[in-house]
Order: C-alpha cells, then structure tokens, then sequence
C-alpha cells in the first residue's frame, strides 16, 4: 500500500501518529470547505462545518470502514453537517452571490453574471437532497457510485434526484427569463 494513501494515513493515525492526521486534514480541507460552502453559501458557516466535520472525523477514525473509499466518508460527513447547519438556520438566510472562484471576470457579459446569481440562488432554494446532488455532480465532479457511497443511497436514486433537480432548477430559471439556447 503506498505510504501516502488515504488508508495508511488513516491506519498511522489510528496507531497515535498525528502527522499523519495533519497529512489528511491537508489532503481534505479545501473539497471539504468547498462542499460545505457549495451547500451553505456562507463562508463563516462553511469554515465552522469544516472544523466540525475534522473533529468527527478524528474521533469516530476507528469507525471507518477502509473498505469504502475515504474521501466518500468525510463527503457523507461534511454533507450532514452542512444539512444540520441549514436546518438550524432556516428560514434560508440570504444567498452571498460571491462564492470563491466564482465571481465573473471584468469582461464577462452582464447576461452571464446575472445567470450565474439566478443560478447560485436557485441552487440555493433547493430542497438539501436536491443540493446534495447537483454539489456533488457539477462543483465536485463526483460519479453516480461515488455520490451513491457518500449518500447511502443506491445508484438510480442518486440519478432520479439529479434529474429532479436539473429540472427543479432549469423551471427556476425559466421564471427568471432565462432562456436555454
């Protein structure tokens, strides 16, 4: 098994090596903030899940299964808190539009700029499975298998809710006036 694989960090750390655990948590913490961000929009909620979801993941480490991939695990991990989070707050607090890396460039259209807020406030009024999945799919490029691992769910009901919420969200942007080409 290679050294630096998410098993053997995992097995070092279980075993008292904390370097190994700063060695996941560098692996981790940027797709973990980015997929609470995704869910949340709001940096300060995202940071706070991050911190919470490493502290799940260092105390219940001896109740990962290495027979699942372990980047599913923390996933399904910063999914829930990032789901418990909304549930705490709703009704939804107002979306931030300015999402890292996502702001338009100066010589971007105002057409796209505005589709791409109709598009994060339409994500954003999603039901939190509907969220789950278009995050996972288009902002972390995950697989049906994979989003099904993270999920707990099997495979066609990961594709039913993609489905649903590609069409929850093109119906959302219709209203605005948007138009597919």
């Amino acid at each position: 098994m290679d050294e630096d694989s998410d098993g053997t960090l995992v097995r070092r750390c279980c075993n008292g090596d904390r370097r190994a655990f700063e060695a996941l948590v560098v692996r981790y913490e940027r797709p973990v903030y980015n997929a609470a961000l995704r869910m949340l929009h709001d940096r300060e909620e995202a940071r706070d899940v991050a911190q919470t979801v490493f502290l799940k993941v260092y105390e219940h480490l001896g109740e990962y299964d290495p027979a699942h991939r372990f980047y599913s695990w923390i996933y399904r991990i910063a999914l829930n808190e990032s789901i418990n989070t909304l549930q705490r707050r709703r009704p939804r607090a107002a979306l931030d539009t300015e999402i890292a890396g996502d702001e338009p460039s100066p010589d971007e259209s105002i057409g796209q700029a505005q589709l791409a807020g109709g598009l994060a406030g339409a994500i954003a009024a999603l039901r939190d499975e509907y969220r789950a999945v278009i995050v996972l799919r288009h902002y972390l490029g995950c697989s049906y298998e994979d989003m099904a691992s993270i999920l707990g769910v099997q495979e066609k009901t990961v594709k039913s809710r993609l489905f649903s919420a590609r069409q929850l969200l093109k119906t959302a942007l219709q209203a605005k006036g948007w138009q597919p080409e």
